[in-house]
This record gives structure tokens, sequence and C-alpha cells, in this order.
């Protein structure tokens, strides 16, 4: 049976569409971190969260 504590959910909100950096508008992933996902481990998965969400919250400070 797996451990659903090493189940890490994609960010992914359904709104993809890349910017001028290739950088999803909707959950702040880059390109290659959107190719990676599929073969990427747990602890992989949570540092391309990590670093979506700061991508995020750069951009909304930016544009504050």
């Amino acid at each position: 049976m797996p451990v659903l504590d090493d189940v890490v959910l994609s960010p992914c909100v359904r709104a993809c569409t890349l910017d001028d950096d290739e950088v999803c508008v909707g959950c702040g992933r880059s390109l290659g971190e959107i190719k990676a996902w599929g073969g990427a481990d747990p602890a992989a998965r949570r540092r391309i969260i990590a670093q979506a969400e700061t991508r995020k919250a750069r951009k909304a400070r930016a544009f504050a």
C-alpha cells in the first residue's frame, strides 16, 4: 500500500499560459519544472512548489 505522506499533488490550477520568461502564470512553475514534474520524487516536487510560490510572490509584489 502506498504511503500517502509521500504524495505531492501538482500545483497546476488549469490556467496554463507561459509568460515571456517561460513561467506558467497559473502555478508559477517554469517550463523546465513542468516538464520534470512527472519524473520528480516527492522531495524534488516540494522544492519545485517552493520555488514556484517564491516566483508568484515576487511577481505579485512587482505588480502591487
